[in-house]
């Protein structure tokens, strides 16, 4: 022992998101550069981290750098060698030994880490000031996020009727729908401590810390409960399993499923997590009793960018009509709205302008665009295309039975019945939806468009899963011409239909050019009345 005390101290190594946090949380007492390594104290202990990458300007404003031109550990290479043989044999006979004290040690710590006065908190909760009445463009999602925040503030009401906090609600939308703002809002009407983190930054590259880190969030979280923690991009440390293996992010993955199973069933705290990427999470995530709730945050529709318009352009002299605004910026997220109108002000400022005008707009549309690759701007003949394709496609889903809360004019989420038996033309009937708006814009239009591209791929790729893993074509051993006549036959079916339908698809296409949404149950009332 005497002799590795020659090395002075433990010092931990850090990856490049735990430095800049520590940064950020002004952990850092001193820093000394040490050939091409940092050495990093604070009240904690010894961190080293490489040069490289580090911006020290910014390091500087923190603390004062100083220099040293020496070895980090020993001062030659033959101790250096003395101590390496001795690690390795101190490893070699007590690394079993080791690992048996080190975890219940650590479990020890983290459990009484809040009741310590010398324990320094790495989490930080923020009371956020984020009402609902700051958030435009989800009412559709508001009603069960009032019921949540109920929850929060009136547990007492439920639990004497035996109903059960929700462990957890998942937020799912493309970028910039404003997950995070939701969150916010959430913990602002409950008045409860809010604790952000991104999923990144439980992925260490150290086996055991990113679980360390989990442990402590919800260790601080429950003492200052009723609270919040909110997870974005979870997709990062909750990626399925399946075919991979990484021993720190399955140990940070369990560490959270434990967490949110938990022994106490009034801790008061919710996790709310956010992705863009449902497909790719992890089936123990999902299931009953951790995220019970899934919202599907959709990007806004004509209505709701008017109301997000009138939030960004409240503290803004203009003369524009949110009306107009909104028509224009199809496909646009309240993010994308938000950089819009910041550009048209500039614009208007550097025209020496005295108001924002919708020629600002129209002035900076396309830089905004161009920015944002994944957005859609649909000219007026292209929005009528786009409404005969998305009109089929909800005719089609209403009169194949296949279940979905509302289809927009540039998306659809269809629910994915949980079946664990699925019959030929209940596959069947999913290629002629995939397929209906294809063939409605060629009944209406004599011509076939781009936008079929992803519809048309899903339709051969589950005419291929027909008879190559399920047996569904002529034959037991599958050919290239079985699954094209599977789709032959669905195009033949869904042409007989959607040409008896034309009427029905006319209707729902002037419905979303309008609203450019079509509930369930508004597109039950008008197909009744060609019934």
């Amino acid at each position: 022992v005497s002799f590795l005390a020659y090395t002075k101290e433990s010092i931990h190594l850090l990856d490049l998101p735990t430095y800049q946090s520590y940064l950020q949380e002004d952990r850092f007492t001193s820093a000394k550069i040490v050939g091409r390594e940092i050495l990093l104290k604070s009240d904690e202990g010894s961190y080293s981290i490489l040069l490289d990458g580090v911006d020290l300007k910014k390091l500087l404003a923190h603390v004062p750098i100083s220099m040293q031109e020496e070895n980090l550990f020993l001062p030659d290479l033959v101790n250096f060698v003395l101590v390496l043989f001795f690690i390795l044999g101190l490893l070699l006979f007590t690394k079993k030994d080791e690992e048996k004290k080190v975890e219940p040690k650590r479990e020890k710590s983290n459990a009484l880490a809040p009741h310590n006065p010398n324990f320094k908190r790495s989490y930080k909760a923020v009371n956020s000031s984020v009402k609902f009445s700051d958030v435009a463009g989800i009412e559709s999602v508001k009603e069960e996020l009032y019921e949540i925040v109920d929850f929060l503030k009136n547990p007492n009401k439920y639990k004497s009727f035996g109903i059960k906090l929700p462990r957890g609600v998942l937020l799912i939308g493309p970028p910039g729908v404003g997950k995070t703002l939701i969150a916010k809002a959430v913990a602002g009407e409950a008045n409860v401590p809010f604790f952000y983190q991104s999923g990144a930054s439980f992925v260490q590259i150290y086996v055991g810390m990113g679980a360390k880190r989990v442990r402590e969030l919800f260790t601080i979280a429950k003492a200052q409960a009723p609270s919040i923690i909110f997870i974005d991009e979870i997709d990062a440390l909750g990626r399925s399993r399946v075919g991979s293996h990484n021993d720190e992010r399955d140990a940070t993955l369990n560490q959270l499923l434990t967490e949110m199973d938990g022994f106490e069933e009034s801790n008061n705290v919710m996790v709310i997590a956010a992705t863009n990427q449902l497909d790719v999470l992890d089936d123990a995530l999902l299931r009953s009793g951790r995220f019970d709730r899934r919202l599907f945050i959709s990007l806004p529709n004509i209505q709701e960018r008017e109301d997000i318009l009138k939030v960004y352009l409240l503290d803004k002299t203009h003369d524009v009509h949110y009306h107009d605004i909104a028509k224009m910026t199809v496909g646009f997220s309240g993010a994308a709205l938000a950089t819009l109108v910041n550009e048209a002000a500039i614009h208007a400022l550097n025209s020496d302008a005295t108001k924002i005008t919708k020629e600002d707009f129209l002035a900076v549309k396309e830089k905004v665009l161009l920015g944002k690759k994944s957005l859609l701007s649909y000219s007026e003949d292209e929005r009528k295309i786009q409404a005969i394709y998305q009109a089929s496609k909800a005719l089609a889903a209403h009169w194949y039975e296949i279940d979905f809360d509302k289809i927009s004019m540039i998306g659809s989420h269809f629910k994915e019945v949980d079946r664990e038996i699925e019959s030929r033309s209940q596959m069947l009937s999913k290629i002629k939806l995939y397929l209906s708006g294809m063939i409605a814009t060629n009944l209406f239009y004599d011509e076939t468009f781009s936008n079929a591209r992803e519809d048309l791929s899903k339709a051969k790729r589950l005419s291929q899963e027909m008879v190559e893993e399920y047996g569904m074509g002529e034959g037991i051993f599958a050919t290239t011409m079985d699954a094209s006549e599977i789709l032959e036959e669905a195009i033949e079916d869904t042409q007989g239909f959607l040409f008896k339908m034309k009427d029905a698809i006319e209707v729902i296409s002037q419905e979303l050019l309008e609203k450019e949404t079509v509930s369930k149950k508004r597109l039950r009332e008008m197909i009744d009345e060609f019934l």
